[in-house]
């Protein structure tokens, strides 16, 4: 809900042939589980989630039911991927679930609910789908969609991917943290880098279009079970604010025992970038350091048409001035000389 704070999903079925499919909420401050998403009907049809069978005698292969998260359309809230099932057929597929604003009385409280999105055709055109998953194919920043479904039997499977086609110029930032280790002693002098970790957490606070203070976070490899499926890293949506992160907090775990903080935080960082952080030493967060790469937006591109297109403009309002001054000064010097010549005369 764009708070700052990790909440817990817990998506359900609430019969034993998930004839009826919930997702559940709850975060630090609550003492029960909110609804954040029950209706499971497109149209006609009722969709629910694919229950997990634990027949091992059984060939086919089953999946538990499991949540992908990710920021599809960079709005700084995240979305995420799902298996859902036609209670009244054989049919599954993946679809997108929609993090939007709550609208119902059961989700007030959490202020934010998921809607799923029956309208994507590239998705609803995979079927027999059973893992499905966020991946940014082109590291440009914008998750992309991977599908693994059944083949012609079901020991074979097959690998699609869809290419997000989300066209407005939101921004983000790409932030992953390495281990800071070297594989012996590291020789002096030289930083070590490391491999990713699973653990660390990240949380930004900004300023959006319109004023507000702007807040968001996630965890790096948060699930290791269940076919996580997780990115090394984590793409954070800011929305259409171009603005500066004001601050960036990275925070990696502790030693059983140790009471510090292991958190290390960053001022001013530009959006569309990806920061990679390395936590050296672990027990010195001052001494961290990150480095910065950035990726440019549409947004370079149209301030630099804009830009030449004001000084074209200015040019053409200089030249036309110019102009008309210098047909100013021819005629100021005619009528001069012609009263050169009449006083002479």
């Amino acid at each position: 809900d764009g708070d700052g704070q990790s909440e817990h999903l817990l998506p359900v079925c609430e019969d034993e042939k998930c004839q009826r499919s919930a997702i559940y909420l709850t975060k630090l401050g609550l003492d029960q589980w909110i609804p954040v998403l029950q209706d499971f009907r497109n149209k006609d049809t009722v969709w629910g989630f694919v229950p997990y069978q634990n027949d091992k005698s059984s060939a086919e292969i089953s999946f538990p039911i499991t949540l992908h998260i990710g920021d599809y359309n960079m709005d700084g809230y995240p979305d995420a991927l799902a298996i859902l099932k036609n209670t009244s057929g054989s049919n599954q597929q993946a679809f997108l679930l929609e993090n939007v604003p709550c609208n119902n009385v059961s989700c007030k409280s959490v202020r934010r609910m998921f809607r799923v999105f029956w309208e994507l055709s590239d998705l609803n055109q995979i079927k027999d789908a059973v893992v499905a998953t966020f991946f940014d194919i082109y590291e440009d920043g914008i998750l992309d969609i991977i599908v693994l479904s059944k083949g012609y039997s079901n020991k074979d499977f097959a690998i699609h991917t869809l290419k997000n086609n989300f066209e407005a110029d939101a921004y983000f930032v790409k932030v992953i943290v390495l281990s800071g280790l070297c594989s012996n002693d590291c020789p002096r002098k030289i930083t070590p880098f490391g491999v990713n970790q699973p653990g660390p957490y990240i949380m930004y606070t900004t300023v959006d279009a319109n004023g507000y203070l702007k807040n968001g976070s996630a965890g790096q490899l948060s699930q290791s079970a269940h076919y996580a499926l997780q990115l090394p890293y984590n793409v954070l949506g800011l929305g259409r604010s171009a603005n500066f992160l004001d601050h960036l907090y990275v925070g990696i775990p502790r030693p059983l025992g140790e009471k510090s903080i292991r958190k290390q935080e960053w001022t001013a960082i530009i959006p569309n970038s990806q920061l990679i952080v390395i936590p050296y030493p672990h027990n010195v967060p001052r001494s961290w350091s990150a480095k910065l790469y950035l990726t440019p937006s549409n947004i370079v591109l149209l301030t630099a048409i804009a830009l030449i297109g004001v000084c074209v403009f200015i040019l053409a309002i200089i030249g036309i001035l110019h102009w008309q001054e210098k047909k100013a000064d021819d005629r100021e010097k005619r009528q001069e000389a012609h009263r050169f010549h009449f006083d002479a005369m």
